[in-house]
C-alpha cells in the first residue's frame, strides 16, 4: 500500500499504478480522483499538503501534491492534450501506453518515440484558469493557515531559480512568517517591504506586480486586482466539471505542481519559428507571453480536486458547500459556538463602541453591517445588502485609517479605497478585456464574495473628475446599489454579480448611495488618537479576537426566515404607523427596518424574527433617525 510520502511527494507514481491496472478501461481517471479524495478525508491530511499560499515555489518539489487557496481572475480558452498516448522503441518495436493527464509535456524514455498515428491515442480537453491569491486577504488568515499547516518543506535541490527566474515572493522572511507582513492600504505612496537579506538578492528581481521574464521581454504583469498584493499567480489546469466554476469564485485546489523549465523553451521556440505576418506575429507573441508565462514565475497546478469555498476563515470548518454544512463536525461546531454567542456579541459591541469613540448606536449598526450578505436576488434587486454610510468622521484624520485597521483584524478579506481625486482619475476600477493578449485585465472592483470594502470619502478634496473618474464613481455606485460590476469588453459590457460589503466613511452625507446613514456622535475625544486606537487592539486577547472573527463569519452562513404569524404582525404594525403619521415612514423605511431586524436577529443567533427583535429594530431606527434630524437642525442643511 502506498505510504504518505508517495501520494504527497510522488503523486505520479499513484496515478501510474492506477492507470496501469485499469487500462484500457476509461474509468481510471475517476479512480484517481476517488483515491486522492479518500486520502484527503483522513485525519488532518489536508494540513500535510504544502500550500502555495504559505511556501515559496522553490521550496516545493516539482511534480509533488500541493494546494492553493485562490480566486479565479480569468478563464482562458479550453486546450486539447493527449490524454493517453503510445510510445514505440524503434529498435525492438516494443510499445508502451502512457497517460498525458496532469502533465504539461508528454514524456517518453530515452530510446522511445511518441507514435502520433497510434490508434490508442486519446485526445482530451482541459480548461485553464488564471488564479491569484484572494484579493485583500487579511494577514491573520495567512498567519493562522500557515501555523495550521503540518507540511514540512525545504529548498528543492532539483529546481533552483536563477537570478532572472525568480519566484513570486517579495521577501522570503515575509512569506514564511506572515505575521511580519506589513498591512497595505490603498493610496499609500510607495511599496513597503521588509529588509531583504543579502542572500535573497541573488534570486530577487524587481519587486511588485511586474516580474522580469527570462527572455528579457517586457515585464510580466501578474494581473492582481489590488495594488500592493503579494503571492503567486498560477495557471490552474482543470480536467472535470469546469463549467461549475466562474470568474471571481474562490477555490481551494489540490493538484500536481508543474514548474518544468521546458515550458519556457517550447514557448520561445514557437515564437521564434513563426512565419506569420509581423503584426499578427506580435499579437500572437503577446497572447503567448500572457497565456504561457515562464513556469518559474507562474507555476502550473494540474488539478486533481477543486472545491468552491463558501468562506476563507481558517477558524471555521471548511464548509465547502451546502451539503457539507449539514455534516456532524460543522453542526457540532455551530452548536458549541452558539452556546457562548451572547457574551461574544456583548464583548464585540463593547470593543467596537470604544473604536467608535464611545458611540454605542454606531457600533450596533457596524455589527449589523459586518454580518450582512446578499442572500438572494429578485429580478435585478439584491436582497440582504446593507451598505452603511458612517458620517461625522473627522476630515483628513487618522481615525478612518484606524477604523479600517480594526475591520481588517475582524474580517477575512478587506480593502480600503481612499476616495481622492487622484485615485478616482487614475485607478483602474473596472476590469476590461485586452483582445491583443486575449485576457481579462483586472481592476480594483474585481473582488471575491464577502470582501469588506471601506470607502474613505474623508480624503475627498476639491477638484475635477475626468472621464475615467466619472466612470469609476459610476461603477462604485452601481456596485453599492445593484451589487454588480459591468466589465468592459470594448464592444459591449458584461454584468458580473458580486457580494461586497461596502462601508463609507464621510464627513457629511456621502456622495455615494447607501442603505443606511448613521451619524457618528463621539462620547470621548482621545488626546492622542494613534495611541488610543493602538491600545484598543493590543488590549484584546488573541483568543477573544478569534471569537469575534468566528462570530462575524459564522452568522453570514446562517439561514433566516420569518413566520407567517410575524409577517402579519409586521404588516399590521406598518399600517398602524402609516395611519398615525403617513409622512414618517415609507416603503423604503419598512424595507430598511426589516433588514435591521434580520441582522439583529442573526447577531443574537436567532434564525427567525421574533416580536422582541422587531420592536428593538424599530427602536434602533428611531434613534438613528432622531440623531440625523438633530444633526440636520444643528448644521442647517441636509445630511
Amino acid at each position: 500500500m502506498p505510504c504518505v510520502a508517495d501520494w504527497l511527494n510522488n503523486p505520479f507514481s499513484i496515478v501510474q499504478g492506477i492507470f496501469a491496472q485499469n487500462v484500457p478501461n476509461s474509468d481510471w481517471e475517476k479512480k484517481v480522483t476517488e483515491y486522492f479524495k479518500e486520502k484527503l478525508k483522513e485525519n488532518n491530511a489536508t494540513n500535510w499538503v504544502p500550500s502555495l499560499n504559505d511556501v515559496p515555489v522553490h521550496y516545493l518539489k516539482p511534480n509533488s501534491l500541493v494546494k492553493f487557496r485562490c480566486m479565479v481572475q480569468d478563464m482562458f480558452d479550453p486546450e486539447f492534450y493527449m490524454g493517453v498516448y503510445e510510445t514505440v522503441d524503434p529498435n525492438t518495436n516494443a510499445r508502451v501506453l502512457h497517460f498525458g493527464k496532469y502533465r504539461d509535456v508528454a514524456e517518453c524514455g530515452p530510446q522511445q518515440e511518441i507514435d502520433l498515428n497510434s490508434s490508442q491515442t486519446v485526445t482530451s480537453e482541459r480548461q485553464t484558469f488564471y488564479c491569484v491569491p484572494v484579493p485583500g486577504e487579511s494577514a491573520w488568515v495567512k498567519e493562522i493557515s500557515f501555523f495550521a499547516s503540518q507540511a514540512r518543506v525545504s529548498p528543492s535541490t532539483s529546481y533552483t531559480p536563477s537570478r532572472h527566474k525568480r519566484s513570486y515572493e517579495e521577501d522570503e522572511d515575509m512569506d514564511l512568517h506572515p505575521s511580519k507582513q506589513k498591512e497595505q492600504h490603498m493610496g499609500s505612496g510607495g511599496d513597503t517591504h521588509g529588509c531583504v537579506e543579502p542572500k535573497r538578492l541573488e534570486t530577487e528581481a524587481s519587486a511588485g506586480h511586474h516580474l522580469i521574464s527570462p527572455n528579457c521581454s517586457p515585464p510580466l504583469d501578474l494581473n492582481f486586482p489590488l495594488p500592493g498584493e503579494k503571492g503567486p499567480a498560477c495557471l490552474v489546469k482543470v480536467y472535470e466539471s469546469w463549467d461549475s466554476f466562474k470568474v471571481n469564485d474562490v477555490l481551494e485546489v489540490y493538484g500536481i505542481l508543474s514548474v518544468d523549465p521546458v515550458l519556457s523553451i517550447v514557448n520561445n521556440e514557437e515564437r521564434d519559428s513563426s512565419t506569420l505576418d509581423p503584426m499578427e506575429c506580435m499579437d500572437m507573441a503577446e497572447e503567448q507571453r500572457v497565456h504561457s508565462p515562464p513556469a518559474s514565475l507562474v507555476p502550473r497546478i494540474h488539478v486533481i480536486l477543486a472545491q468552491k469555498l463558501q468562506h476563507i476563515n481558517p477558524l471555521l470548518p471548511a464548509c465547502l458547500n451546502e451539503e457539507e454544512s449539514k455534516t456532524c463536525e460543522y453542526l457540532s461546531f455551530v452548536s458549541n459556538f452558539m452556546s457562548e454567542l451572547s457574551p461574544v456579541r456583548a464583548e464585540l459591541l463593547g470593543f467596537l463602541t470604544h473604536a467608535l469613540l464611545g458611540d454605542g448606536l454606531a457600533a450596533e449598526y457596524l455589527i449589523l453591517h459586518l454580518i450582512s450578505t446578499v442572500y438572494a436576488r429578485r429580478d435585478v434587486l439584491p436582497l440582504g445588502k446593507f451598505t452603511v454610510n458612517l458620517s461625522g468622521c473627522p476630515r483628513n484624520s487618522i481615525f478612518t485609517e484606524h477604523i479600517y485597521r480594526i475591520i481588517q483584524q475582524l474580517v477575512p478579506a478587506s480593502y480600503r479605497l481612499q476616495m481622492t481625486i487622484e485615485n478616482m482619475n487614475h485607478s483602474r476600477f473596472i476590469p476590461h478585456k485586452d483582445y491583443t493578449a486575449n485576457r481579462l485585465v483586472s481592476g480594483v472592483l474585481q473582488l471575491a464574495s464577502n470582501t469588506s470594502l471601506v470607502v474613505d470619502e474623508t480624503q475627498l478634496e476639491q477638484g475635477q473628475l475626468d472621464t475615467t473618474g466619472v466612470h469609476n464613481v459610476t461603477a462604485l455606485g452601481n456596485l453599492i446599489t445593484w451589487q454588480k460590476v459591468d466589465y468592459d469588453f470594448n464592444y459591449h459590457q458584461m454584468e458580473f454579480p458580486c457580494n461586497i460589503n461596502v462601508l463609507i466613511t464621510s464627513e457629511g452625507r456621502s456622495l455615494l448611495p447607501s442603505d443606511c446613514q448613521i451619524h457618528l456622535q463621539p462620547q470621548i475625544i482621545p488626546p492622542n488618537m494613534e495611541e488610543y486606537m493602538n491600545s484598543l487592539l493590543t488590549a484584546v486577547l488573541p483568543s477573544v479576537l478569534n471569537k469575534f472573527r468566528i462570530y462575524l463569519s459564522l452568522l453570514r452562513l446562517l439561514d433566516y426566515s420569518i413566520s407567517d404569524e410575524v409577517t402579519k404582525a409586521v404588516e399590521e404594525d406598518f399600517v398602524e404607523m402609516r395611519k398615525n403619521d403617513p409622512e414618517s415612514i415609507t416603503a423604503d423605511d419598512l424595507h430598511r427596518t426589516l433588514l435591521v431586524a434580520r441582522f439583529l436577529s442573526l447577531s443574537a443567533g436567532q434564525t427567525t424574527l421574533s416580536r422582541e427583535r422587531w420592536l428593538r429594530a424599530k427602536q434602533l431606527e428611531a434613534l438613528r433617525k432622531a440623531r440625523l434630524q438633530q444633526q440636520k437642525c444643528v448644521n442647517g442643511n441636509e445630511l
